[in-house]
């Protein structure tokens, strides 16, 4: 816990009472509410939490007036730059980066997890065909629990271990084959001598019929969005597998919940409603249209992509993406796309026009991850699975975080009751 720094004085009706202070490494200091409710019989009120740390952590810290994500104090510019996907994982996992023997035996191990049990083909054919990926990924996931027993134990420091290796590896084999069963197309197994996004590519895209050779631009872009989306602090779905993780439910079911918390179109789905967006406005010319519109407050539309709930400057993540979009259009020689075209478009408007300025309304992270995951083939039912991929180990290092945490007590928020006072019942015929 950090050092008591200062007190903070509350008073009511006349009585004060002193709660202590904590400053944090990074951000603004905090007041501890936690006895208030003994001391002076009242309770704080927060919907959404946006005022509130639930908790105490060392793995990710964000300013988003200043545009500032940091993995373990690390930047998330430099990470997507010079670093990649497992190495990251690393870092969140056990605080610091690895040395080359230890993220070789890191890489190692999470290669040879990355095989799901082979009972589990017949779990996915239980699904219908035209059911989303994201509800295949939270029926599977959860039930990994009944293949997987021998990790399940959360006082069990090797199984923790075991559960977490685990789910960091087979969550790319469960999304390619959640994507395969969509489309009817057989399941792909694994490689291991493919690194972690050009396999992920591979299962995704590969068939029986013919060879399929990962391209490594796309693979580099595909690592990218991994990183970026890594994790990503106290965010609706880390929450929620803190939540669930606090009543002591197994690992399994606490990512399983994060990937349904994920689901929602406020959360993992900006960039598939981004892309959508895009489509409907069409060409570039009909973008001054959709300007306007987005400026109404009396019309409900709202410019997808742009401005973010935390950062109130630049997305940092969005300057790398915008780069790795370059290159896979590149590449993939579809510069003239008429999406493309009207995101360039949208975005230098955008950012021009005075009134997003003052509004600090930049583009983020989900305005360009559609593209690339577009351009790469990905139907748009995809991009939220991917990001849950993604997401995995930034909920198991805070899962991890939290069940070390020897303050962790069961989740229970409270509430402003605005219902009826208490009365009595009355019998039906006398109504």
């Amino acid at each position: 816990m950090a050092e008591t720094t200062k007190t903070a004085k509350l008073t009511i009706d006349g009585e004060s009472y002193d709660l202590a202070m904590y400053a944090p490494t990074e951000g603004p200091e905090v007041i501890d509410i936690r006895k208030l409710y003994a001391q002076a019989g009242v309770f704080t009120y927060d919907p959404g939490f946006t005022s509130t740390a639930s908790c105490d952590s060392t793995i990710t810290y964000i300013d988003g007036e200043a545009g500032v994500l940091l993995h373990r104090g690390y930047p998330i510019g430099q990470l997507a730059k010079e670093s990649h996907y497992l190495e990251v994982c690393y870092l969140l996992l056990y605080g610091e980066l690895p040395s080359a023997a230890q993220l070789e035996e890191f890489e190692t191990l999470v290669t040879r997890h990355t095989m799901i049990h082979e009972q589990m083909h017949n779990f996915f054919r239980g699904f219908r065909r035209d059911a989303h990926p994201m509800a295949t990924m939270v029926g599977v996931v959860g039930a990994m629990s009944a293949f997987y027993h021998d990790s399940t134990d959360i006082n069990d420091e090797h199984q923790r271990e075991v559960a977490s290796i685990r789910l960091i590896a087979k969550m790319p084999t469960i999304a390619a084959m959640a994507y395969k069963y969509s489309i009817g197309q057989p399941f792909v197994y694994p490689r291991n001598d493919l690194d972690y996004a050009s396999n992920f590519l591979r299962m995704c895209f590969s068939v029986p019929a013919e060879e399929y050779e990962v391209n490594p631009i796309l693979a580099r872009a595909m690592d990218r969005i991994f990183t970026l989306h890594a994790d990503h602090e106290q965010n609706a779905s880390t929450s929620t597998v803190r939540l669930a993780s606090s009543s002591g439910a197994n690992p399994f079911a606490c990512i399983a919940a994060g990937i349904a918390c994920l689901w929602g179109p406020a959360h993992g789905g900006a960039n598939q409603a981004c892309l959508e967006m895009l489509r409907e406005i069409g060409t570039p010319d009909r973008i001054p249209e959709f300007i306007e519109r987005a400026k109404d407050k009396n019309d409900p539309f709202r410019l997808m992509g742009f401005g973010h709930r935390v950062y109130k400057n630049f997305d940092p993540r969005a300057k790398v993406m915008k780069e790795s979009a370059d290159e896979v259009l590149e590449l993939l020689g579809i510069e003239n796309n008429p999406t493309l075209q009207v995101a360039k478009e949208l975005e230098r408007v955008a950012l021009e026009d005075p009134y997003f300025a003052e509004k600090k309304l930049y583009p983020n992270v989900d305005f360009y991850s559609g593209i690339i995951l577009d351009a790469m083939g990905f139907p748009t039912s995809m991009f939220t699975p991917i990001f849950a991929l993604a997401r995995t180990v930034g909920w198991v290092s805070q899962w991890k975080e939290q069940l070390a945490d020897p303050q962790l007590k069961i989740g229970r928020p409270r509430q402003l009751y605005l219902g009826a006072a208490q009365r009595d019942y009355v019998d039906i015929e006398q109504r």
